[in-house]
């Protein structure tokens, strides 16, 4: 057992570093195997190992650093921490926050949280057209509308177009109230909610009313060419190979296209190969053309989403080890 050891903490940030009932400090205590407790004005770590009393200060320096900036620490900012000293990576933590990727309409910053989701940033500044594959929670459609706004207040294009394939998942279209507007409309929704966060329900629809945001079914994309806008095409992995061609060539001039999707939640018939999937294999290593694979350690929603994704994931590499057996005995 290691000796016992200090550190001196800020009193300003204490509250923020605890979070709620001690939530932070007992799950960092857990992952890291140690005892944590605050003793004349500093936080004192003992148990385990020499190595896990000296990760559990470094993290804990870390994570007093962020408090004192004013930076929420909550559970999942704790178990990437954790996650981060683990590959010796621990010094990113802090530029993670250094970088404002956009504002809010009501003036919250809104930064990377992981480092996947920082690369992911940078291929968006540096690239044309962006590929982002990785499973749901992981910020791919929020950062890219966020970047989006963010070269629209620039001027560094002039619309912004968002698009989705109206693919059915379980529910047949047919059987929803309304005329088409009001069937794809759900289909929609996430695109309106990310918008709405960063400007404001009132602005947003005034600005659609005008045709400087776009929002539509990726039905409506044939036949167009599309200049000097920032393009998203969200939920990617519900294309058929035809509509991705399709979308991808409506690119215009001054134009910059992200195209995001979660392979793992494919809608289309069996038998279809999805046209994210053939992009992905098609464009891999084309100029200008990024393509970036978040994982679940990139997940930033709660973090039983983390343990579901993982949870399949494992699943899937079971199933398919099952599968290759089967492949062989025949």
């Amino acid at each position: 057992m290691a000796d016992e050891q200090s550190l001196a903490s800020a009193s300003g940030a204490l509250q923020s570093l605890f979070g709620t009932g001690d939530e932070n400090i007992r799950l960092l205590e857990h992952l890291m195997d140690v005892k944590i407790a605050l003793r004349g004005g500093e936080l004192v770590v003992e148990g385990g190992t020499e190595k896990s009393v000296d990760d559990t200060q470094k993290i804990l320096r870390s994570l007093i650093k962020l408090a004192g900036r004013g930076e929420r620490v909550d559970t999942a900012v704790v178990r990437y921490a954790a996650a981060l000293c683990e590959k010796d990576e621990l010094d990113e933590l802090d530029g993670l926050y250094s970088e404002v990727v956009a504002t809010t309409y009501r003036g919250k910053p809104i930064r990377c949280k992981t480092l996947g989701q920082k690369e992911y940033v940078k291929a968006m500044k540096r690239n044309t057209l962006t590929f982002a594959v990785g499973p749901a929670g992981t910020g791919k459609t929020y950062l890219a509308i966020a970047m989006a706004v963010s070269a629209l207040k620039k001027k560094d294009v002039e619309r912004i177009v968002l698009t989705r394939p109206a693919v059915e998942a379980g529910e047949k279209l047919g059987f929803l109230p309304g005329d088409l507007t009001q069937k794809v409309d759900p289909y929609l929704r996430p695109l309106y909610d990310a918008l709405f966060d960063m400007m404001g329900a009132e602005t947003c629809q005034r600005m659609q009313e005008r045709g400087i945001i776009e929002i539509a079914p990726l039905a409506y994309m044939r036949g167009r060419t599309l200049s000097d806008a920032f393009i998203i095409l969200d939920e990617a992995q519900n294309t058929t190979q035809e509509q991705m061609k399709m979308f991808l060539t409506r690119m215009g001039f001054r134009s910059r296209i992200v195209v995001t999707g979660d392979t793992s939640q494919i809608d289309l018939p069996r038998g279809r190969k999805s046209g994210l999937i053939e992009a992905v294999e098609v464009l891999s290593g084309v100029q200008d053309i990024a393509i970036m694979h978040l994982g679940h350690q990139d997940v930033v929603r709660h973090e039983l989403v983390q343990r579901i994704v993982c949870a399949y994931d494992a699943y899937a590499a079971k199933e398919e080890e099952y599968s290759g057996r089967d492949d062989k005995r025949i």
